[in-house]
């Protein structure tokens, strides 16, 4: 009964930032995040509209951008680092069924995604990779497994196909209006 219960308060919680990220109003969002389903997230951070975010352990480093429509998975757990960026459409899971369990267990692993990061619109991310330092994600990318640092990978299931200036002075700093 008491499991039950859980079940019910975060659902509850999780619909409650759902239906709030349809709301242009930054402050009141990241207030909600932090203080109802516990994600740290880290100054200058931007969580753009219509983030839908699965209750469990999230943190979010300096400087990061995370796109409309993200879905991000904490069940597991989720750990992001400084000045990274995620375009539109990414989907990162920490958790999932196992194809070969008699009662379709769930499974899964953190993710990480490490300092640098780019993470292009439309990309999938599996339970237990890391994406290493100064990684880029191309657009539409199926990320199964690590992905090392400086490279540039892309594809179904991703392959690198380049290498990634080591030399990033940049920091992610942006927040679109009314989003």
């Amino acid at each position: 009964m008491i499991r039950l219960f859980k079940e019910y308060a975060i659902s509850i919680l999780e619909y409650g930032a759902l239906i709030l990220g349809y709301i242009p109003i930054h402050w009141l969002r990241i207030f909600y995040y932090r203080n109802f389903l516990r994600v740290k997230i880290g100054k200058n951070s931007t969580i753009h509209r219509c983030c839908q975010i699965r209750w469990g352990k999230i943190v979010i480093g300096d400087n990061v951008i995370i796109g409309e429509n993200a879905l991000l998975d904490g069940r597991v757990g989720l750990y992001i680092g400084n000045n990274v960026n995620f375009s539109s459409n990414v989907s990162i899971y920490s958790l999932q069924h196992d194809y070969n369990s008699p009662d379709f267990a769930a499974v899964g692993n953190p993710v990480y995604i490490n300092d640098n990061a780019w993470i292009s619109c439309n990309t999938v991310i599996l339970p237990g990779v890391t994406v290493h330092e100064g990684a880029v994600v191309a657009a539409m990318c199926l990320v199964n497994k690590d992905v090392p640092e400086y490279t540039v990978v892309g594809g179904i299931p991703f392959k690198i196909i380049s290498t990634r200036n080591r030399d990033i002075q940049y920091k992610l700093k942006y927040h679109k209006p009314f989003f």
